[in-house]
């Protein structure tokens, strides 16, 4: 298959000189992983901040593609995305890269997802799985996951796509590569839920909510939910609410940091109380302003609740 090209964005020059993109290093950045995880959306991401981009660059060619990156003064940021459509040589990767790695500063993105996520996004666009279009998409996604074991464990970021839309994803891309040492790039998520419908799965932290005093005894509050500003100010007009969203705040405050020191992209910060429908929706909209109060980039989901 011909590799697809994309052309990289031109973008104006700064103002007060000639320092623009040619003046960097050059890079490589290789982005792989499951099939229908979100390449193409992650290419375009790369394209928008500048880089020249190609598609389904057959492995071979990735040496010669990283010497031009090197040699050419026009061409200094780059990003390919190599994936099992390339059949058997696809194994030659892991070499090649290690090879490339000492001709230029080379990063290997691999983005995965949940096979119950994959499955649905298959069955959405009605695409075949590229292992195969007479097997099982759960079986196809078996093999891949078999094939792409080593190339996983040489990634210098893993994504998994599972919970982030397209615009989400290529956000999360944009934040961590254009500003790379910034330490407001995690993207964090307040959730509310209820545990009788269980914990979520992708929670990071899970906190207990059920201690404070209950909107759901209280008639006329009953059918609404935490957002409503009778109910909020209902809950918070108990001390111990203020006391823990402020011991809850101040303790996720000083743990981001580290989390982004770890290499984190993203943060889940679960709230659960009994239905899901009052004091942890309540409590995830308070907790969630606090931290956006100090620049963090925060999105507030209540999982459980309507509406």
């Amino acid at each position: 298959m011909e590799p697809k090209r994309l052309s990289p964005r031109r973008k104006s020059k700064p103002a007060g000189g000639k320092k623009d993109r040619r003046q960097r290093s050059p890079e490589l950045v290789v982005i792989t992983g499951m099939s229908g995880s979100g390449k193409a959306s992650v290419l375009k991401a790369f394209e928008d901040l500048g880089y020249y981009c190609v598609d389904n660059l057959p492995v071979e060619l990735i040496p010669q593609f990283a010497e031009l990156a090197v040699q050419s003064s026009e061409i200094r940021r780059t990003a390919l995305v190599v994936d099992v459509r390339e059949g058997a040589k696809f194994e030659k990767l892991p070499a090649i890269l290690k090879s490339v790695r000492r001709m230029i500063a080379t990063k290997v993105v691999f983005l995965e997802a949940t096979d119950a996520v994959l499955v649905r996004r298959f069955s959405e666009t009605r695409r075949p799985h590229p292992l195969g279009a007479d097997s099982p998409v759960k079986s196809a996604l078996k093999a891949e996951r078999r094939h792409l074991g080593s190339i996983r464990r040489l990634a210098d970021f893993v994504i998994d796509t599972s919970k982030f839309n397209v615009h989400e994803l290529r956000s999360l891309i944009t934040q961590r590569f254009e500003q790379e040492s910034s330490q407001k790039g995690l993207l964090i998520s307040c959730v509310s839920f209820g545990f009788r419908q269980g914990v979520p799965e992708d929670a990071d932290l899970v906190f207990d909510v059920r201690f404070l005093p209950n909107p759901h005894f209280v008639p006329e509050f009953r059918p609404l939910t935490g957002r409503d500003k009778r109910v909020a100010k209902y809950i918070r007009s108990f001390p111990q609410t203020r006391e823990f969203i402020a011991r809850i705040s101040d303790l996720l405050i000083y743990l981001i940091p580290h989390y982004i020191h770890e290499g984190k992209s993203y943060l889940t910060i679960a709230f659960g109380c009994t239905g899901g429908q009052h004091r942890s929706v309540m409590i995830a909209e308070d907790v969630g302003k606090r931290l956006r109060g100090t620049d963090y980039r925060v999105k507030v989901v209540h999982r459980d609740s309507p509406g």
